[in-house]
């Protein structure tokens, strides 16, 4: 009876002993060998072919008492009234663009015809000799590039985008005011406004499948949200999506050239490309039609009325 005691206690102590182990934590594996640093991606050298589309905020402070230098605030009354780069005038891309109906409506928010624009340029005294230098908030649609486009297509020059726009330049510090700066009209004369950096609906139905669509809305709105008013929701057939902001630093500065340049590489772009640009109404699609000629990417087209007009049209067909 001993001995059968004994059996048996060493048996329940075996498996105690059994069980303990298989609870227990496994033993940590051997360190591991330090990986081979993985091999970068090569940085993408590039330069902008154009650099007078944009000026810096520390070239438009030693310039800015310069007599011939007319500063546009792009960002409507109510923000210019709480703040503003002094001197600056205020003006809207919609004083310079047809306005009448309602969006939709055919060529609705497009360029003013060359005499009535003259009129609104004449009105502002913006006038051709002028070193123009155009801001707005880089959290905007991009209304500097738009009016540049504007007045480059009717022989301006000397248009160029404050970089960075009104929120860099008063986080460096620089003078702003409060007080409305005077407005002096002149007499404006366009003779020709310009449309090779310009699309009708008509043309740009003729491209698809042939040309480079870009649809620089944001990626809800390409994919059919109708935020402000749209008859329809979607992109244009074959359009791919790079939002204008994509460009832009988060200070609101261009990006480098091989920053911007990586984007479009990625997407598949081609300098020899033909390539049309949109947004809801021609303002977003603006601003990168500049950033691409400045670029180098030299056949570059907005379609000015954009996906107000193209979702209006039945006729017209809208991807999703």
């Amino acid at each position: 009876m001993k001995m059968k005691k004994t059996g048996i206690i060493s048996a329940m102590m075996l498996a105690l002993v059994l069980t303990v182990s298989g609870c227990a934590p496994a033993p940590a594996p051997a360190p591991a060998q330090p990986a081979e640093p993985a091999a970068e991606t090569p940085a993408v050298q590039a330069e902008f072919a154009h650099t007078d589309y944009v000026v810096s905020a520390d070239w438009l402070l030693e310039n800015i008492d310069n007599e011939d230098l007319l500063i546009l605030d792009a960002r409507g009354e109510e923000e210019y009234n709480k703040g503003h780069i002094n001197g600056s005038i205020p003006v809207m891309w919609q004083a310079f663009s047809n306005m009448t109906g309602q969006p939709g409506d055919e060529n609705w928010g497009t360029v003013l015809e060359k005499d009535a624009l003259s009129e609104k340029l004449s009105e502002y005294g913006i006038t051709p000799d002028k070193q123009i230098v155009v801001y707005t908030s880089p959290k905007g649609w991009g209304e500097d590039g738009r009016i540049v486009w504007m007045l480059k297509r009717a022989g301006y020059e000397n248009a160029v985008m404050l970089d960075g726009g009104y929120e860099y330049w008063s986080e460096k510090g620089y003078e702003v005011s409060k007080d409305a700066a005077q407005i002096t009209s002149a007499d404006v004369q366009i003779t020709e406004l310009s449309d090779d950096t310009n699309i009708t609906a008509e043309q740009l139905s003729e491209k698809i499948g042939q040309a480079v669509i870009i649809d620089t809305r944001e990626k809800d709105e390409y994919e059919g949200a109708t935020k402000f008013g749209e008859a329809r929701g979607g992109h244009i057939p074959g359009a791919v999506n790079i939002v204008f902001n994509e460009f832009l630093d988060s200070d609101g500065t261009l990006k480098d050239a091989g920053q911007i340049q990586a984007i479009l590489d990625e997407k598949g772009i081609q300098k020899e490309d033909e390539i049309i640009t949109y947004c809801t109404a021609g303002i977003r699609s603006a601003h990168m039609q500049l950033v691409l000629d400045m670029m180098g990417y030299e056949n570059v087209k907005n379609y000015d009325a954009s996906f107000y007009e193209w979702a209006g049209n039945e006729e017209y067909e809208v991807e999703k």
